[in-house]
Order: structure tokens, then C-alpha cells, then sequence
């Protein structure tokens, strides 16, 4: 994705968007609701087109040879919605014939996998599993990308759980996932590298364990007296009564020395979650 750039009029839709998503990772792409992440996979699919910029999936232009790309791309939306008087098993057959491939033996594995009945009609279905029917719809015809938007809305977390081992298992397959998430804690849980976005622009690019791990440490300190202390490199500082916690980006060396002269009942330092390091790109750039 190269300059990618929509505009609803004078609205903003998303600004300048860069970033390259290799063959055969499973790449996060996390913000808030309104952040630009529809927007994004809705241009990459040529759904809506672009005020400016360019995108390639499988070297061809996104734009111009929509129609081939997604002979090989599952799209699974952040919201699902189907003729309600068909099965589900006349819905996911008439969707596999757009790719020109039998793929009954696929449905009927997938729906076994999720406890799925083929004969329900799709009105009579809960929101969790018309949402089942959206993952099936996506990986019946084994493509080799797959595009998740919220893909775990309205599944019960055994459901959750499920679905996570046929990505890792279609992953280790070859197939590569482009995983949009405003839960943090999947993305950490899945994705080998993701992207931060916040009001349609890229805040941040990198390796999960990178942006959660390598730069910050999350500390938090308990002192016997109502004390603090301040350093370069402390961000996001708490404190209440005789406990202080922050995250750290500096030498936890010079975090040692400082305390020394102080008193500390007790002291953690820990490897801070995806959510707090995104919280705190969030806020930095307010």
C-alpha cells in the first residue's frame, strides 16, 4: 500500500497510508473504532476507491485487476448480512461458485468444525452464527490471503478459541492474514507484526514483541514512605498514595540507582501488554 488516501467528500476516510504485508504472515492492524480500518481493506478491495495513492496484492494493481485478486482472497466483514429465506448450505454452495471449484467436502469440514447446521435458514440463525457462516464463506474455497475485519465479534470465546487454531493452522498452510482488531489482546495473541492506526493515519509499524516488549518496561513501585521519583524516559505516570507505576523506556540501571535513595517496600518490573504500549502511542500523539 503505497500514499493510500479516501476521502468522503471534505470527511476523512484515511490519509497517506503506507505499509507492506509479506507472504505468509499474520499481520495485525489495530485502532478504535473510526480509526480508518474499514476504510483501508474496504479500498483494498475495491469496494470504494481511493482519492489518491495506490495498492498491489499478488503484484497486481488492486484497482484495475480486482476481479482476479479475489479469485484468491477471503474477506471475512466486521458486519455480515445474507438473504434471510436461503439455508445455509444453499448460501455457501451458491457462494462457491464464484470461484469455479467444488467445494463441498471444505463446507461440510468447516461446519463440522463450528458446530454449524447446513439446514438452518438464515433468518433463524443467532449473530454468532451468521457470523460462523461469514468465516466458512471465507476460507471454503482455500484462498491465500485472508482479509478479518472485527473477525470475532459475537463468537462465544470457545467459539474464539476455535477459530484462532484454523488460522494458525491455515497459516502454517501458507496463507497469509491481514488481522483488523480494535481487541489488542487478540492481536498480541496472533499476529507476528502489526500497524497503529489513529484518525485514518500510521502511527507505528513493527514486531508485536518489539512494540511490547523491547522499548518499555512497565514498573511499579510501592514505597514505604509517600515518595516519587522522575526520570527521562517514564511515560504514562500513576500515583496513588505510596504506589507509583509507569512505563519506562530508559536503562532500568539508572531506575535502580535512583531508588537507592529512597525507601521501597516492593518493586515489579514487567513486559508491559500490547494495550498499554498502544494506549500510550495514542495519547502521545494527542
Amino acid at each position: 500500500i503505497r500514499n493510500l488516501t479516501k476521502y468522503y467528500g471534505k470527511s476523512r476516510g484515511i490519509i497517506d497510508v503506507n505499509m507492506e504485508v509479506r507472504e505468509g504472515e499474520i499481520f495485525g492492524f489495530i485502532g478504535p473504532n473510526g480509526a480508518g480500518k474499514s476504510t483501508t481493506i474496504r479500498t483494498l478491495l475495491s469496494f470504494i476507491f481511493p482519492s489518491g495513492g495506490s495498492a498491489k496484492i499478488f503484484g497486481m494493481d488492486c484497482f484495475n485487476e480486482s476481479e482476479k485478486i479475489k479469485m484468491d482472497i477471503g474477506y471475512l466483514p466486521a458486519e455480515v448480512n445474507y438473504y434471510d429465506d436461503m439455508k445455509v448450505k444453499d448460501l455457501l454452495l451458491y457462494s462457491s461458485k464464484f470461484y469455479k471449484k467444488d467445494c463441498s467436502k471444505r463446507i461440510k469440514e468447516l461446519c463440522d468444525i463450528f458446530e454449524l447446521d447446513l439446514n438452518k435458514r438464515i433468518d433463524s440463525l443467532s449473530y454468532g452464527n451468521k457470523k460462523k457462516v461469514a468465516i466458512i464463506q471465507s476460507l471454503l474455497h482455500r484462498p491465500r490471503l485472508l482479509i478479518l475485519d472485527e473477525p470475532t465479534g459475537g463468537l462465544d470465546p470457545l467459539m474464539q478459541n476455535k477459530f484462532f487454531e484454523l488460522l494458525r493452522e491455515e497459516n502454517k498452510r501458507g496463507v497469509t492474514i491481514f488481522f483488523s482488531s480494535h481487541v489488542l489482546s487478540e492481536v498480541q495473541k496472533m499476529c507476528n507484526r502489526v500497524a497503529i492506526i489513529k484518525e485514518g493515519k500510521i502511527l507505528r509499524i513493527g514486531e508485536v514483541d518489539e512494540l511490547a516488549g523491547d522499548k518499555f518496561k512497565k514498573i511499579k513501585i510501592e514505597f514505604a514512605n509517600d515518595e516519587t521519583i522522575e526520570l527521562p524516559g517514564m511515560v504514562n505516570v500513576q500515583k496513588k498514595d505510596k504506589t507509583m507505576e509507569f512505563l519506562f523506556s530508559g536503562k532500568v540501571d539508572r531506575l535502580i540507582k535512583s531508588l537507592a535513595g529512597v525507601r521501597v517496600e516492593n518493586l515489579w518490573i514487567e513486559e508491559p501488554s500490547l494495550e498499554e504500549v498502544f494506549m500510550h502511542y495514542y495519547q502521545s500523539e494527542n
